[in-house]
């Protein structure tokens, strides 16, 4: 009886240290795929130049922002000509969010759906013009609206790198082989002239 015991008891270790050994494997995996940047990074370029040749007015994007400042979505809305929408979504280099959102639909619906319910609280000054600026409880944003245009950038981000975000844009350059009227709207674009810097990668 004594040695069956023995028998089991070598048995049962074996199996505990099989089962730790598949745990610690386990950990290994996880722990090296958790180091890796879990955001998945997008170029948005050719989107942005091929809905700038669809909208109304300018499209604005980024230009010269630094490799850190990950796109992470971009989109546009045509459906309804007198209501379109165009959207970049960034993790900045402090990981929080920030985006670009114009539309050319209802000024006050677009700046409650995009700053999250965000109520005014003064104005910043972008590339010398005023960006009226939002806090609520889960966004920050800068607003400027301007021919009919509101142009957002919000997020999680603080209120000094939504003023980067916003310094930056710029319209897109033209597809080759498109022939683009002239912009009727050079104010459109903070600090710059339309087609004036071309979009950043």
């Amino acid at each position: 009886m004594a040695k069956k015991r023995g028998l089991e008891t070598v048995r049962d270790m074996v199996l505990s240290l099989g089962v730790v050994g598949i745990a610690v494997v386990l950990l290994l995996i996880f722990g090296q795929h958790s180091a890796q940047d879990p955001v998945k990074r997008i170029d948005y370029s050719l989107k942005f130049q091929q809905a700038s040749q669809d909208a109304p007015y300018p499209l604005l994007g980024p230009a010269g922002l630094p490799d850190q400042w990950r796109a992470t979505s971009a989109y546009y809305d045509g459906m309804k000509p007198a209501d379109t929408t165009w959207h970049i979504g960034f993790i900045n280099p402090n990981d929080e969010y920030a985006a670009v959102e114009q539309s050319n639909g209802d000024p006050v619906q677009f700046v409650k759906a995009k700053s999250k319910g965000g109520a005014q609280v003064g104005t910043v000054d972008v590339a010398g013009k005023p960006w009226a600026s939002y806090d609520g409880p889960k966004y920050r944003s800068l607003v400027r609206t301007e021919d009919g245009v509101t142009t957002i950038v919000t997020g999680t981000a603080t209120f000094d790198d939504l003023a980067v975000l916003a310094a930056a844009l710029r319209t897109a350059p033209p597809l080759a082989g498109w022939v683009t009227a002239p912009s009727t709207s050079p104010s459109a674009v903070p600090g710059g002239t339309p087609g004036s810097t071309p979009a950043a990668p």
